[in-house]
């Protein structure tokens, strides 16, 4: 699967997993995440920029933390908000302890995969 698909591609996609899909601007700030007996918790703030409401699918993915033939990223939760102008929100994912390696691993929540000009926020889990 190496370079196949977006869990193990190392370029610059032309298209990015969730490319194109709103016409409002959305921003993503104060990213935090706790691990817990359970797995994990990630927190996020989504806001919408526009002067237009407008849905957006916040997307969490998780990086690193495995062997050398685990994927790059990994889409590990989604929810899709519809968010009025100027709108802002709160955004929680819950990650159990099967989904998440036990070393460190980056944590990507946007509204697409986590490259090149999409927006988001990263942060270690």
């Amino acid at each position: 699967m190496q370079n196949r698909t977006y869990r193990y591609f190392k370029g610059q996609p032309l298209y990015g997993f969730g490319f194109g899909l709103s016409y409002s601007t959305f921003q993503y700030s104060r990213l935090r995440g706790e691990r817990t007996a359970k797995g994990a918790r990630v927190f996020v703030r989504v806001k919408n920029e526009s002067a237009r409401e407008g849905d957006e699918v916040v997307q969490l993915y998780l990086s690193g933390g495995g062997g050398a033939d685990d994927p790059i990223r990994q889409l590990r939760g989604f929810r899709r908000l519809h968010l009025r102008a100027g709108e802002t929100r709160d955004v929680e994912f819950a990650i159990g302890v099967e989904d998440l390696p036990k070393g460190k691993v980056r944590i990507s929540v946007g509204g697409g995969q986590p490259v090149g000009g999409v927006a988001r926020v990263e942060g270690v889990l």
